[in-house]
């Protein structure tokens, strides 16, 4: 266990500030192993408090092969914080784990993530997922591997994880011998909804769709792909990023657009696009010189959409000349608000309380000069940006092995929990946050 100076909020400071704050910090787990949960967008406890999923591996850091192992499982937090594994995969990733998250529309303690099946017939040979019921030790295949879960947990949306290795690395699953070539823009292919009763799948959008929907010349010679696939609280709409480029090597040659649609993919909307001419697709251009965080930080970069209810998304982002914090209306028309436009100034991992909106907690990825990232939580009613955490992050780990915080929220919003490697080794934190958020 770490920890760090007591946290203390007698009173809110004046608004348009960034007060330092540092909250206590815990470590989850010991010894040799490393763990690490992945993505922003889910909460790694359980309803109860007491589980907390994650991913137990051997090493630090290594190239993902197909071969490579990681044990999922939970830490009990009543029982000195043990990790117990439930089951392993090879279907996995450094920046987002195997998709594992709890399937809260359902009784008990069922999980889902992805896998590797070994059935070459399936839609995309050899990958898919598994639903494991803690509590009866009984594990049900799925024909495809998911992206995100409904929270009524009636169904998932999938996309190729190998198209993913081929257009954006970090977020992809390796396969023996590959990377194999991809269509620009498939019409047979893009994303799916699979029911988790019945394991029945059907196309909802396809590539070909995406590129014909408000068409602009960029797309004509580039690879289409998705990401970010979000759905919200209630089940009935989702979010997505929509990239293509013609270079997959220079992440800065992405380009991006915001859309969201109803679960079976009608009632497309946009609500922004960052087309741009891209200077970096001359024969000269180095991508190799890129930074590992250049593409982050990339004055027309869409990324991190997350939805703050029903009907309004979060996300990084250029709209109306500049690029900020914006909070879109999923609607025709819809308005578009700039959040902490003085202090919320880097791209980050953000997300809201799920008991109170007024808290907005995201990161920064690290500083160039001393390669520590910050946590914070925004008061959205105040404008006051608490940092309440630094943390050192090696510049040796690049792209597809580097580990974000990608902070998540408790499900009563008194704690957060983050990735992080600033103790030489991969594991998972705990910062208790409610002395700032108030929540008992």
């Amino acid at each position: 266990m770490i920890a760090s100076s007591t946290c203390i909020v007698n009173r809110l400071p004046e608004s348009g500030r960034i007060v330092n704050l540092k909250c206590p910090v815990r470590r989850l787990g010991s010894g040799e192993r490393h763990h690490f949960f992945g993505y922003y967008n889910k909460s790694a406890w359980d309803r109860t408090g007491r589980y907390v999923l994650g991913n137990q591996v051997a090493m630090m850091d290594a190239p993902l092969t197909p071969q490579l192992m990681a044990r999922v499982g939970y830490f009990d937090i009543e029982d000195r914080e043990t990790f117990h594994a439930i089951d392993t995969t090879t279907a996995w990733n450094w920046q987002m784990g195997c998709q594992l998250q709890w399937l809260d529309g359902e009784p008990g303690r069922k999980v889902i993530y992805n896998t590797r099946t070994g059935d070459l017939s399936a839609r995309y040979p050899g990958f898919g997922a598994a639903i494991f019921d803690i509590d009866t030790a009984t594990k049900t295949t799925l024909p495809m591997p998911v992206y995100v879960c409904a929270p009524n947990s009636r169904y998932a949306l999938c996309v190729d994880y190998r198209r993913l290795y081929v257009t954006h690395e970090t977020i992809g699953y390796s396969e023996r011998g590959g990377p194999f070539p991809m269509q620009l823009a498939p019409a047979e292919d893009g994303i799916h909804r699979l029911d988790l009763a019945t394991g029945e799948t059907a196309l909802i959008v396809s590539y070909d769709d995406l590129r014909s929907f408000h068409n602009v010349p960029s797309m004509q010679n580039a690879i289409h792909w998705v990401s970010h696939i979000e759905i919200n609280a209630a089940s009935s709409r989702v979010l997505f990023l929509h990239r293509w480029t013609e270079r997959t090597a220079d992440e800065t040659c992405f380009l991006h657009r915001l859309i969201t649609m109803n679960p079976d993919g009608s009632g497309m909307r946009l609500l922004d696009c960052s087309d741009h001419p891209l200077p970096q697709l001359a024969e000269h251009f180095d991508s190799s010189a890129v930074g590992t965080f250049d593409y982050e930080k990339s004055e027309y970069q869409i990324s991190h959409p997350l939805w703050q209810d029903d009907s309004h998304v979060i996300v990084w982002g250029p709209h109306a000349g500049s690029i900020h914090y914006h909070l879109y209306e999923d609607s025709d028309n819809g308005s578009v608000e700039v959040i902490g436009r003085d202090l919320l100034t880097e791209n980050g991992h953000m997300s809201f309380s799920p008991v109170d909106t007024r808290w907005l907690l995201s990161d920064t990825y690290p500083d160039s000069r001393t390669n520590t990232r910050i946590l914070f939580l925004y008061d959205m009613h105040e404008d006051v940006r608490y940092d309440i955490g630094e943390f050192y992050a090696s510049p040796d780990l690049k792209k597809e092995n580097r580990c974000d915080l990608h902070p998540r929220w408790n499900r009563n919003g008194r704690a957060v929990c983050i990735d992080s490697v600033h103790e030489d080794a991969r594991r998972m934190y705990v910062i208790d946050v409610a002395q700032i958020t108030g929540t008992r």
